[in-house]
């Protein structure tokens, strides 16, 4: 029993999750802006790194 109430407890956060998405109509987004920030390595182009370290980042 406690196993179908944990199933259904994930089963209506991902319903939820997946009903925002498709609401809003944009794609997910990380914390480093998601596909909006590719560039070659690990998040090389994010602006709260570039922020962390005291840098401006142009664009």
């Amino acid at each position: 029993m406690e196993f179908l109430f944990a199933l259904a407890i994930f089963l209506v956060a991902f319903l939820g999750l997946a009903a925002g998405l498709m609401l809003t109509g944009r794609p997910p987004q990380g914390s480093c802006g998601g596909l909006a920030c590719v560039g070659g390595g690990a998040c090389e182009v994010c602006p709260r790194k570039s922020a962390e370290n005291g840098e401006e980042k142009d664009g």
